[in-house]
């Protein structure tokens, strides 16, 4: 109700199959140009998954930024996409990232670290070094 002139700026809905949603709330944003993309049936993970991400995002991020504007907020998103992908362990995967394998186990020596800062400080990344 408030997009009011930005509804062109969006291109997708996607809503659950809720029975709520009727087929007038759909053909409004059909009209502005959006597709309606529902999740899937008999799928309960899906909106799981989705939550999942936004409150991690939310608690390790957006909960200790003063987000400005729009500028900052997409790049600050897209430090910490690249940071959930590519570094961030998950416990689903065995501690790996989404986009990385795990790596080799280390020598049974002392370890090099190397500490990466990403977001001012706010996020560490470590990596083994040699």
């Amino acid at each position: 109700m408030d997009l009011g002139d930005r509804a062109a700026e969006f291109r997708l809905l996607i809503r659950d199959r809720d029975s709520k949603f009727t087929g007038m709330f759909d053909a409004v944003f059909t009209s502005e140009g959006m597709r309606i993309l529902r999740t899937p049936v008999r799928a309960p993970q899906a909106n799981a998954i989705a939550e999942r991400w936004i409150g991690t995002a939310r608690r390790e991020l957006l909960d200790r930024l003063l987000i400005i504007n729009r500028r900052q907020l997409m790049a600050v998103l897209t430090e910490y996409v690249a940071h959930f992908n590519h570094h961030r362990p998950h416990r689903a995967l065995n501690q790996a990232a989404p986009l990385r394998s795990l790596p080799p186990p280390a020598a049974p020596s002392q370890p090099h670290l190397q500490r990466r800062d990403r977001l001012g400080g706010l996020i560490h990344e470590y990596a083994q070094v040699a």
